[in-house]
């Protein structure tokens, strides 16, 4: 289910995101529901719980009926504290 899900993300969300200088990720397929996180402008555009709602939701729940609903990731990920990391140790 989450490669396809993946899938419509890449070929149906994404090109639609990336008007907008964005994207979409799966970050996880549980119990019917796809946790996904939004990516480059996406990713802190206040709209973004909207973005879910009204793109992303829409256009999986359409492809996929299996999905019962579509939620914002917002946390933040460890590639991000990685970074983050790296440069406050170089400042300390």
């Amino acid at each position: 289910m989450k490669d396809k899900i993946q899938q419509v993300l890449e070929a149906k969300v994404n090109p639609v995101l990336a008007e907008h200088f964005g994207g979409a990720n799966l970050v996880s397929y549980e119990n019917g529901i796809a946790k996904v996180r939004l990516t480059g402008a996406c990713s802190s555009c206040p709209s973004a719980q909207f973005t879910i709602e009204d793109v992303v939701k829409e256009l999986l729940m359409a492809e996929i009926p299996e999905i019962e609903d579509v939620v914002l990731d917002t946390s933040v990920s460890e590639d991000l504290i990685d970074m983050a990391r790296k440069i406050l140790n170089k400042k300390l």
